[in-house]
């Protein structure tokens, strides 16, 4: 049995480890939903559960895939929850009243977001978390709970999917409507 001076070691180490990761399952939240607020209020609930179990994660396993797989499923556990409510979102708001200005041609940020959400959520998270995240397929595929040759073609289909949306014209991409991406096409 572990003595109290050695439970406070360990406690200051896994405190740093937490610390550390801390931007990285910021980035990841951000990619997942899409909002900031929301993001932060993922990682905060994510650091809690961490911190409240920290007994039952193993030294010298991947804290960071750890921490990702608790961050993932506290979202899909937020998703079930809050299938039925509806948020009102200002910047959508926002989009119906101003129009951008034309001469803007080249790729943004805002085109990526726009773009990041158009995925499944499997392919968003696919994505993510091989891409953004830096993790494996391997690694990806036992955060996500699936095989690892789902993770690779979950991966290939958001990259293709992500190229199409992309070619559109940016009007197309946060447009809400289908009409159009389907003048995009054209």
């Amino acid at each position: 049995m572990p003595d109290r001076r050695e439970e406070a070691g360990q406690d200051q180490v896994f405190k740093r480890d937490l610390l550390k990761v801390l931007p990285h399952l910021r980035a990841f939240a951000r990619g997942l939903c899409g909002r900031a607020d929301f993001a932060d209020d993922l990682v905060q609930e994510t650091a809690i559960k961490a911190w409240g179990a920290r007994d039952r994660f193993t030294p010298g396993t991947n804290f960071r895939a750890w921490t990702f797989a608790i961050l993932r499923n506290h979202y899909l556990s937020e998703l079930r929850r809050a299938r039925h409510q509806t948020d009102y979102d200002p910047d959508a708001a926002e989009r119906l009243l101003v129009i951008d200005a034309e001469q803007e041609e080249g790729l943004h940020l805002s085109d990526m977001e726009d773009a990041l959400k158009k995925l499944s959520p499997e392919r968003r998270e696919a994505v993510l978390l091989v891409g953004a995240g830096g993790f494996t397929y391997e690694q990806a595929a036992a955060i996500s709970a699936c095989a690892v040759g789902t993770m690779k073609s979950r991966v290939a289909r958001a990259r293709a999917e992500l190229t199409r949306l992309l070619a559109m014209e940016p009007a197309a991409l946060s447009g809400s409507d289908g009409a159009a991406a389907q003048h995009a096409r054209k």
